[in-house]
């Protein structure tokens, strides 16, 4: 069993905290409804999922609805880490 620590969203941006914790209570979204749930701008959501996703903590796949936009979810471990917060 992998164990998970909370310290890597620690270090992470505030912006990056605030997307995860979007995530977490929100499910999936796209960007656009990260930007709007969150305040943040498009840009600031761009590189707050790139850093979680380099940490492994976001998933992304495309939207079956449409195919340009894709939709963003806490990964497995994102939400193991989630759930010990």
């Amino acid at each position: 069993m992998a164990t998970y620590s909370t310290e890597e969203i620690l270090e992470l941006s505030p912006s990056a905290k605030l997307v995860f914790y979007v995530l977490n209570h929100h499910g999936s979204l796209t960007q656009q409804e990260l930007q709007s749930e969150s305040l943040l701008t498009s840009r600031t959501v761009r590189y707050a999922l790139t850093r979680l996703a380099e940490n492994g903590l976001v998933d992304s796949r495309s939207s079956l609805k449409d195919a340009r936009q894709q939709i963003h979810s806490l990964s497995e471990r994102g939400e193991a880490i989630a759930q010990r917060l």
